[in-house]
């Protein structure tokens, strides 16, 4: 479609997007692209929400989010739509470890997020009553799933505590920085719990299914992850640019104080303005979407003040690339919470994305995560002892003894939505009392997913639901008036 200003005589209408994260972007993306006249309204200094990159002893690095799921095609695909398919890499390896009963053990292959087709795919990781306890799981009654239940709870009834604490919990941990006995299996793990209905509550049966599947459509699936060279960070002034070149407008620092539905369609008020628009897609956290909807959408307001967030910290650490030679092989390690140490995961940096190792030769960037649902306290430590303790923990799951040049900790309170047992009928809930306000949508990681593309995906339905509600070109202007 061409932009209105190519159609004399017609105002395109006009959408205004509020936040400015990677979803709010994707949909003023789809918005700009259409030929709708956009206006994004962020209230932080900056956009990309959790998507940041940052340098460290002068080396570029991500500080946020640093890959994006690749067999999900919207991040990929915006990506390249913005001019980055020339920067996007595959990691340099995918071998990981599990830190777990004093030693790192191999990262377990043909599992799905956890859940294993037998015990033969655990072996090494579980002790032996716990491999034992996965081969009885067939001789159990079929489980009633429901409508929805809790992954950890779920599978230690089938398969034993010893799979969750030792695999599932580290995994899952790692996307959402929750607590797997609380997770919905049917928010994050759909395809599993799907499976697991019609093999009529077989777990290990349905764990078979996913992974065939899986296999099926791998040859062409390509890589599963992907970054971008100098991080995942610089999608969002990407997408930016790209909205700006397509006529939008972008306001930082710009929050948003009142939504009100009006006779004509919607008024938006911030410190400095207001603003009014025939369309409005709301991107931010659902705390914010809560207070902003609390006049119009009162039902939709109280079920998503009811969302939780998970803060986390990540602590980035530089060192002399002679100096950490003995560092194990393979991308990084997973740390179970049961083994009581304080960091949950550590990525080699420099060894899983070949741009971070071209880009610093003489160093080695690495990085550990702390904090988890429930678990926040740890991100009360400051700065230095946060570096002490992951050096600590590193120290003894590899023999690090270096010590950094540079370190970096980066702290996102409140930065991942909870996903607990019946996340996805609240959502829907959530949906149906917007979508009876004309010319508005809801989009982001408290929705359908918190990883980018899920995000963007979210972002880009939430723009298309506005497209079709009504003609992006309103009118024909006589004399200033349509």
């Amino acid at each position: 479609m061409l932009p209105s200003s190519e159609h004399p005589g017609v105002r395109a209408r006009h959408v205004v997007v509020i936040g400015g994260g990677i979803a709010g972007l994707a949909a003023a993306h789809r918005l700009v692209t259409a030929g709708a006249r956009v206006t994004l309204l962020e209230a932080t200094d900056r956009l990309g929400g959790k998507l940041l990159t940052g340098e460290i002893a002068g080396a570029p690095v991500d500080l946020g989010a640093e890959s994006m799921l690749a067999r999900r095609p919207e991040a990929v695909a915006l990506a390249r739509a913005v001019g980055l398919g020339d920067r996007l890499q595959a990691p340099a390896t995918t071998t990981a470890s599990v830190w777990t009963r004093g030693a790192l053990r191999p990262m377990p292959k043909g599992h799905v997020m956890g859940v294993p087709a037998g015990p033969e795919a655990l072996e090494g990781l579980l002790s032996a009553e716990g491999l034992a306890r996965i081969a009885q799981e067939r001789e159990l009654p079929p489980a009633e799933l429901g409508d929805d239940v809790a992954v950890g709870a779920y599978v230690a009834e089938r398969l034993g505590r010893e799979v969750v604490d030792r695999l599932v919990e580290p995994l899952l941990g790692g996307v959402y920085a929750g607590d797997a006995y609380r997770i919905s299996m049917k928010a994050a793990v759909p395809q599993l719990f799907e499976a697991a209905r019609a093999a009529h509550g077989s777990l290990l049966d349905a764990a078979r299914e996913v992974q065939r599947r899986a296999a099926a459509g791998q040859e062409t699936a390509g890589p599963v992850f992907m970054g971008l060279d100098g991080g995942i960070g610089t999608l969002p002034p990407a997408v930016a640019a790209a909205v700006r070149a397509g006529g939008g407008e972008i306001l930082t620092e710009t929050p948003v104080l009142g939504l009100t539905r009006t006779a004509e369609g919607w008024r938006i008020r911030t410190d400095e303005r207001e603003l009014t628009a025939d369309g409005v897609v709301l991107a931010t956290p659902a705390w914010s979407a809560s207070a902003l909807l609390a006049a119009e959408a009162p039902a939709a307001s109280a079920e998503l003040a009811r969302i939780e967030y998970a803060s986390m910290a990540l602590v980035t650490l530089a060192f002399r690339r002679a100096d950490v030679a003995a560092l194990p092989a393979g991308s990084g390690f997973l740390v179970p919470p049961v083994d009581g140490r304080t960091i949950k995961a550590s990525t080699f940096s420099a060894r899983k994305w070949n741009w971070t190792a071209e880009r610093a030769p003489g160093l080695f960037l690495l990085r550990t995560s702390v904090g988890r649902y429930g678990e926040e306290e740890a991100l009360e430590r400051e700065d230095d002892d946060l570096v002490s303790v992951s050096l600590k923990d590193l120290g003894e799951a590899t023999g690090l003894a270096a010590r950094p040049v540079a370190t970096e900790v980066t702290r996102w309170i409140g930065g991942l939505p909870q996903y607990p047992v019946g996340h996805p009928a609240r959502v829907a809930r959530v949906r149906e009392t917007v979508a009876a306000l004309p010319g508005l949508r809801v989009c982001g990681a408290a929705y359908d997913g918190v990883g980018i593309p899920a995000c963007i995906g979210s972002g880009q339905r939430a723009a298309d639901e506005i497209i079709a509600t009504a003609p992006l070109v309103r009118g024909t202007v006589r004399d200033g008036r349509e």
